[in-house]
């Protein structure tokens, strides 16, 4: 018996140290590998604390609202707590005898059922008030319509009214309080779920197959804004990134005009364009005036006055754009941009071509 003991002691001791090393190492892991995300990032920390649009706004009170029940809830939980094991606990000479047992009372049974009950139903209502005047919110005359797809692993943004189709950036105008104009986005998806977050701007809404659902924004601050795809699609999720430049009226204008524009193509990337247009580029992408009408990758019309490629996962430089054509893998693993097996000499032909594009 005496050497089972000791045999289940280091068992155990074992254990634990094999769990503390375990522990160690993932939280070390966990440090380097967010310090090296945020050291790498291009974009800052969405603070979903720091609402710049209505329905944020809304979120934000709520979520306050509920942090302040659950606090006190904690507090009185926490000290009651305390005060039990302060009280109560055991003291030195206690013979180990269980205490007299009390029961049915009738007022405790009554105050922590009826206590929790309005907890949940002042929670209910106070969200239930929030859905509603996001969901029913009516759009107004100026009101700028998108269509946001979902696609495995990029978003593509359409303007029906404008007659203008992107990719990964949103552009939308700033929504002064006393002159609104609230950008209203119908969401579908291509394949599979996707979900698009934005948290300073508004909540969680899902693209989802043979379903059409819609969110609304009205930002009243110019600036960048970053989200993503909140909805696990596949292997790149998590590089399913997105923007929104909130704009000035006057920018936005300007923009709309830069993007009605067709290509512009010069005769110094004649060898380009031609790669592009005979290669399987044009199965997939589409350039305004020329013969590549893809739909199955992004708009690349304008594609360098985007700041990134790959849905946000580079930067929009050269050399990003040249690994992206030779080795897609290198940027986004697991992405369905297929490698175009380009020689060198092919390969600067084609970059110097989508350079072009502005």
């Amino acid at each position: 018996m005496a050497c089972r003991t000791l045999e289940t002691v280091g068992i155990t001791s074992s254990l634990r140290a094999r769990l503390k090393r375990g522990l160690l190492f993932l939280f070390s892991g966990l440090t380097l590998r967010c310090s090296a995300v945020f050291a790498q990032a291009a974009s800052p920390v969405p603070n979903i604390f720091k609402p710049e649009s209505t329905p944020a706004d809304d979120i934000q009170r709520l979520s306050v609202f509920v942090l302040i029940i659950t606090a006190l809830i904690f507090i009185v939980v926490f000290s009651l707590l305390v005060y039990a094991i302060t009280k109560y606990g055991r003291r030195r000479g206690d013979d180990g005898s269980e205490p007299p047992q009390v029961y049915g009372s009738n007022q405790v049974e009554l105050a922590w059922t009826v206590v929790p009950v309005l907890i949940v139903l002042v929670l209910f209502l106070a969200t239930a008030r929030v859905i509603q005047s996001v969901q029913e919110a009516i759009p107004p005359a100026s009101a700028v319509q998108v269509t946001a797809v979902g696609h495995q692993y990029w978003w593509e943004f359409r303007y029906p009214a404008l007659g203008i189709v992107t990719a990964n950036e949103l552009h939308v105008p700033v929504s002064d309080r006393g002159r609104p104009t609230p950008t209203y986005i119908k969401l579908l998806s291509a394949d599979t779920d996707h979900s698009f977050w934005v948290p300073q701007l508004a909540g969680k809404t899902d693209l989802i197959p043979n379903r059409i659902n819609s969110m609304w924004i009205d930002p009243h601050a110019t600036g960048m804004y970053v989200g993503q795809c909140a909805q696990y699609c596949g292997t790149q999720h998590a590089k399913m990134l997105l923007r929104i430049y909130v704009d000035t009226p006057e920018q936005f204008a300007d923009w709309v005009a830069a993007e009605k524009q067709p290509a512009q193509a010069s005769d110094d990337v004649a060898a380009g364009r031609h790669i592009f247009e005979s290669t399987a580029c044009v199965n997939c992408h589409a350039v305004t005036g020329t013969m590549a009408d893809g739909r199955f990758g992004p708009d690349l019309t304008h594609l360098m006055s985007r700041a990134t490629i790959a849905a946000g996962a580079a930067t929009n430089t050269r050399e990003n754009l040249k690994l992206w054509m030779r080795s897609p893998d290198a940027i986004k693993p697991g992405s369905l941009m297929p490698a175009m097996n380009l020689d060198d000499h092919d390969l600067e032909l084609l970059t110097a071509y989508l350079e072009s594009l502005k």
